[in-house]
Formats: structure tokens, C-alpha cells, sequence
């Protein structure tokens, strides 16, 4: 048997991320029980190779989070986005 897993160094770095998205996130992460670092590190994976991150009932869980959080933002917001003063 091999050891499949690959041994990586880790930073704790201070990002700000719309209040929303980081609920929505972390509920993710609850449901699929890791940590938050863990789901944000896969989603960035699967997107550098230009994987979906999610499977279908991830998505209708995003959805349900989305609108008990209020979230309405989408995709094509991510470059008109200000913060407010």
C-alpha cells in the first residue's frame, strides 16, 4: 500500500471576503465537515484545472444557503464589486 497523500507547507494569511460568501462558505465546509481553509483550497484546485468543485447536491445546498444568507450576488458581480464606505 502507498501513501497517496502529498506533504504541503501551509500559510495563515488574512483575506477579507464579502460577509455572504464567507457564511455560505463556511456552511459548505460544516456540512461536508472540514475546515473552511480545506473547502477553499479544493475550490481553487478544481478551478486552476478548470473543474466544477461541486457535484449537484452541493449546489442545491449552495442555493439553499444562498437565500437563507440573502446572497445575490453571482459570478458576473465579481469585478463590480465596491465596499461600502
Amino acid at each position: 500500500m502507498t501513501d497517496a497523500t502529498k506533504k504541503i507547507v501551509r500559510v495563515q494569511t488574512g483575506v477579507r471576503i464579502e460577509k455572504r460568501v464567507l457564511k455560505v462558505l463556511k456552511a459548505i465546509a460544516a456540512r461536508s465537515e472540514m475546515g473552511l481553509g480545506d473547502l477553499i483550497e479544493g475550490i481553487v484546485l478544481h478551478s486552476f484545472e478548470g473543474k466544477p468543485p461541486f457535484g449537484a447536491d452541493t449546489l442545491d445546498f449552495v442555493s439553499q444557503m444562498k437565500a437563507a444568507y440573502g446572497l445575490d450576488l453571482t459570478a458576473e458581480d465579481s469585478h463590480l464589486l465596491s465596499e461600502e464606505a
